[in-house]
């Protein structure tokens, strides 16, 4: 996946050698406190709908971003190198300088209805949250969503996010037609270890609410328990109690994922290992020192035990209400200004 897709298509300079930020793209920063200290890069994109690469190890082909970079200021994202490719550095610049393709929803509904496409499945936010902070502001996801029902294309969202429940009628009249899923990620419950590294996400308890109306109301929606933190989050008690509550949200199933550091993340959170908790860089230099992925044994041996924990508590016994059939058991609240902030 390349990125000619967020150059812009200025009438009369349609160079694609020429980089996005030298062709105007329109720069925005506003003074409230949920984006000071943000810049927004707001292009026009050539295309929306990416085709995966068959190298990579994930399960779909097609994606659409409407971001990049994301306010979520996760320290262990594996998109931070991504952003090396629009001249921007993995760390801050990642946090703080987000693009912003505008025209995404324009160009979701153009693109569905090309006579070659095949109407695949679409995953969502697997790359960068769609639903962050600047979803609340730009709301380019409710225009995706309807392109998506419209052309009754299945698709798929991954989220850290609250603001999902916003578009919750979009959700289930797109479920109406075609297939719809959710999962939300949630890789521990510790609100000392949430605030540290996941400073700009709700809390985990926040998501597992969410993962809870979403299934109410008959939007499937399971746990990506991810990253599960070697030495940080992963001791049997911690595990259980991230389960049990996950098991107690009504999640439909449960995915647990181990920390996998790639070049550009691996730096930022080496860099914050070693500020935070430097008794376990020589332990983290071990674990990682042949690749972006923890040993093949530590791996089997947590989602083993996850898988334990997700049997005894009961992970997936509760199907969701079937939304074309079952009224849900509590509306959503509606999106306040505190969950537009903490997306």
């Amino acid at each position: 996946m390349r990125w000619d897709n967020l150059r812009l298509a200025t009438p009369g300079q349609d160079d694609p050698a020429v980089p996005l930020f030298a062709r105007g793209a329109v720069t925005r920063t506003f003074d409230t406190p949920e984006f000071r200290g943000m810049t927004f890069y707001e292009i026009r994109a050539r295309s929306i709908i990416n085709k995966v690469p068959g190298a990579s190890r994930v399960p779909f082909e097609y994606t659409i971003n409407p971001y990049r970079g994301c306010s979520h200021r996760c320290v262990y994202c594996f998109a931070r190198k991504t952003h090396e490719y629009l001249d921007m550095d993995a760390g801050a610049d990642f946090d703080s300088k987000i693009v912003v393709k505008v025209n995404a929803a324009e160009l979701a509904r153009k693109e569905l209805a090309a006579p070659r496409w095949g109407a695949h499945h679409i995953a969502m936010g697997t790359n960068v949250d769609c639903y962050q902070r600047a979803e609340g502001r730009y709301r380019l996801m409710r225009g995706i969503l309807a392109a998506l029902r419209d052309a009754a294309n299945p698709f798929s969202i991954l989220t850290k996010g609250t603001l999902i429940l916003r578009d919750l009628d979009l959700l289930t009249e797109a479920a109406e037609v075609t297939d719809v899923s959710t999962d939300v990620s949630a890789g521990f419950v510790d609100t000392a270890m949430w605030r540290a590294v996941e400073a700009g996400t709700p809390h985990p308890r926040r998501r597992l609410e969410t993962c809870a109306t979403l299934n109410d109301n008959g939007i499937a929606c399971g746990v990506l328990m991810a990253p599960i933190l070697p030495y940080l989050t992963d001791s049997p008690a911690q595990l259980e109690s991230t389960v049990k509550e996950i098991a107690e949200s009504g999640a439909t199933h449960i995915a647990p994922i181990v920390l996998h550091l790639r070049p550009g993340a691996r730096e930022w959170w080496m860099e914050w290992l070693s500020r935070e908790h430097p008794r376990l860089v020589p332990r983290y230099r071990e674990l990682y020192g042949r690749g972006s992925y923890a040993p093949k044994a530590y791996q089997a041996r947590v989602s083993g035990l996850v898988k334990e924990l997700a049997e005894r508590h009961g992970v997936g016994r509760a199907a969701p209400a079937a939304a074309r059939r079952v009224p849900p058991r509590r509306p959503p609240a509606p999106a306040g200004p505190e969950q537009l902030r903490l997306l």
